[in-house]
């Protein structure tokens, strides 16, 4: 019954291995080769946390057609994702081109990060010199201090 559960398990997480149909393959190894590298950044629209290699939903099924059917017609690797980015917008691209209206995709975390620690180290020097010791008493605090607590002589 283990060895069971462990293989229904294994194959439960190998699912995402078995996306590409072998319908979908193309003869020549080496254009099947050029539509995986393509597939790899290419986002599901549907899953969104995936490549359509990764995917098994009839979008990503029918954008890897179509990135197989694009290839077959000739286009370069280049044409291809132009393609797709024309019907889809930048969205199917799991990495973000590096542009103008992008720009805040590609400094936002690092602008984070940066104002974050320099956040973190003004608050602790400042806790630091909270907690230094404020040395000896002027004579004339003393007195005061005295007064205070009663301790006139």
């Amino acid at each position: 019954m283990r060895a069971l559960l462990i293989l229904l398990t294994t194959l439960w997480l190998a699912l995402p291995a078995f996306a590409v149909n072998p319908d979908e393959m193309l003869s020549d190894p080496a254009l099947e080769a050029r539509a995986r590298t393509i597939s790899e950044g290419l986002r599901c629209l549907v899953c969104q946390n995936e490549s359509i290699d990764d995917s098994d939903a009839d979008l990503a099924h029918e954008i890897r057609v179509l990135v197989r059917q694009r290839l077959t017609a000739g286009d370069t690797d280049d044409q291809v994702r132009q393609y797709l980015v024309a019907r889809y917008g930048e969205f199917v691209l799991l990495k973000p081109v590096f542009a103008w209206h992008t720009l805040i995709l590609w400094v936002a975390a690092p602008g984070i990060l940066v104002i974050g620690g320099v956040v973190l180290l003004v608050a602790s020097r400042r806790r630091r010199a909270l907690a230094a010791p404020a040395g000896e008493l002027s004579p004339e605090e003393q007195r005061v201090l005295d007064e205070l607590r009663g301790d006139q002589a």
